[in-house]
């Protein structure tokens, strides 16, 4: 790969990211006319529905957020066995949509709820309470990683000369523990204040006449195909996201070096604490799993909730209703997601990590970085007003293409800190011995990311398997993926349908992870068989 081939690819990929991400958003502004603003913000539903999205964004982010870092404290300050275990099975929320976590509330704590028929409480689930809980459940995974990785970088020389100095525990939590994790507390804030604030799937199930901005957006544009008030609404909650993303770029050099690990976290024995642990994480895997009980007791029940016996009825309804080409729609959009949007994500890294600074290179590199601040929602309505005369619109390509814009950021910053280790002289000595980019990439770069790679396949798949937002207003009979048919079936009182089409999603997204992990594995396995050939032979 010459440098005039090289150039082109990087002008041609930069091409495609303006295109993408930043052009879409610029015909959202386009449409938007001084009239439609005041139409809206003349609206006697407005300021309510303002209210509610802040109200319940809010609170939904402070108990996330606690919970989150309590959780992943408790797992690397305990001798508890089988961590990595409790690590998948916290994430689970992440493997179905966001709806259908509203959903499985309903199913457990609305009216006719599985708990509130058997206990005869009735929570109040409708309103504030539903979407906070909701919101908590399908958000909190997405902080705890990002506390759980942070707690891997600690290092325990410092908690050491604390200790000599005589400083209690408590203390240094205070002075120790929380400032290693302002960085990392104030990214999970922004991540799910973003996540929270620009979902429609949890209170378009729980919030009943509490309803949020993107639920009026949602309703705009799908109910009544008013595009121009869907336009205001949608850049309302685009400033938010992009605040938070400048934000987070701002404080990107807070601990820098807290990668820097001299010591790991050395954990005293204490048997009661670890019994404490396990009672804990017992009853937040309860409170995590419930929602995904009631959708496999649901899933094989008459009719919900006059007939509560054992029946395949549900099956057999759907599959006759043609679920199946929902399946392969959703199995064909994840697996291209997944392909292209894993070349793409990893070229751009490529290009931006082992190449020279250059303005083109810093312009890829903050594109790449911009998807992470266009919420789902407002991507996909972007496309609709940008792409809705296009032969593609309503095509299995305009999803993909959504897709990948959607998911981009994540993969591509997986990608690009893989990159970036290497020695930063590597080219020059490859240029210096006449190896070209494209044996540099093919032959020593993406061997050694292997690992790296198939997690970002992963990210793609899993994400376009259950998002809903950014497809919701691009597809057609044809095309619908089956995370859609979950609200098109809560509309017809379908509760069975839903509850086994967010099963059926799970199990899905479970058997990519499981073959994810076996595919790492054996990479790590390999990798582990080469070392010690090496050393062998040495």
């Amino acid at each position: 790969m010459n440098n005039k081939k090289f150039f082109s690819l990087k002008s041609l990929l930069l091409i495609y990211l303006l295109v993408t991400i930043a052009f879409p958003v610029l015909i959202l502004f386009s449409n938007i006319r001084g009239e439609h603003i005041q139409s809206v913000f003349s609206s006697q539903q407005f300021w309510p529905m303002l209210q509610n999205s802040l109200i319940t964004t809010l609170s939904a982010t402070v108990i996330s957020v606690t919970l989150s870092f309590f959780l992943a404290w408790l797992l690397n300050r305990s001798n508890i066995r089988f961590k990595s275990i409790f690590v998948v099975l916290f994430t689970i929320p992440m493997l179905i949509p966001s709806i259908s976590h509203g959903m499985g509330l309903v199913l457990l704590f609305g009216d006719n709820g599985l708990i509130t028929n058997l206990l005869g409480i009735n929570i109040g689930l409708y309103g504030y309470p539903g979407i906070i809980m909701g919101s908590v459940l399908y958000s909190f995974p997405v902080s705890f990683l990002m506390f759980h990785d942070s707690f891997q970088y600690e290092d325990y020389t410092i908690y050491e000369a604390a200790s000599v100095l005589g400083l209690s525990k408590w203390k240094q939590f205070l002075t120790i523990t929380m400032p290693s994790m302002r960085r990392t507390m104030l990214s999970a804030v922004l991540a799910v204040f973003t996540m929270v604030f620009t979902d429609y799937g949890v209170p378009l199930m729980t919030g009943g006449t509490d309803m949020t901005l993107p639920v009026y957006m949602y309703r705009e544009v799908i109910g009544m195909m008013n595009f121009s008030n869907g336009a205001v609404i949608g850049i309302l909650l685009l400033l938010p996201a992009v605040a938070a993303f400048l934000l987070d770029l701002k404080n990107s050099g807070i601990n820098a070096s807290s990668s820097t690990v001299t010591k790991s976290y050395l954990i005293e024995p204490n048997k009661k604490r670890d019994i404490l642990v396990y009672v804990i994480f017992g009853v937040v895997l309860i409170l995590i799993c419930l929602p995904i009980i009631a959708f496999i007791c649901l899933s094989f029940v008459k009719q919900y909730p006059i007939d509560m016996s054992f029946s395949l009825d549900t099956i057999t309804k759907l599959f006759s209703d043609g679920i199946g080409m929902y399946f392969i729609n959703s199995l064909a959009i994840a697996l291209l997601t997944a392909l292209f949007g894993t070349c793409l994500s990893y070229f751009s890294a490529y290009i931006t990590a082992r190449s020279k600074k250059s303005i083109s290179n810093k312009m890829l590199h903050f594109i790449s970085m911009l998807s992470l601040a266009v919420p789902g929602i407002v991507l996909g309505l972007s496309f609709a007003l940008t792409f809705k005369n296009m032969p593609f619109y309503s095509t299995i390509f305009i999803l993909v293409l959504v897709n990948i814009v959607h998911f981009f950021s994540s993969p591509y910053l997986l990608a690009y800190n893989s990159l970036s280790k290497f020695n930063p002289n590597l080219e020059d000595v490859s240029q210096a011995l006449g190896i070209s980019r494209f044996k540099m990439l093919f032959s020593v770069y993406i061997p050694c990311t292997k690992a790296t790679i198939v997690e970002m396949y992963s990210y793609f798949f899993v994400n376009a398997m259950i998002t809903i937002s950014a497809v919701s207003f691009l597809v057609n009979f044809r095309t619908m993926p089956l995370a859609l048919l979950i609200p098109q079936l809560e509309s017809q009182s379908f509760i069975e349908g839903t509850a086994l089409v967010s099963l059926l999603i799970l199990v899905i997204n479970l058997i990519g992870k499981a073959i994810v992990f076996f595919v790492k594995r054996s990479i790590s396995k390999g990798e582990n068989q080469n070392s010690n050939l090496l050393s062998e032979r040495d």
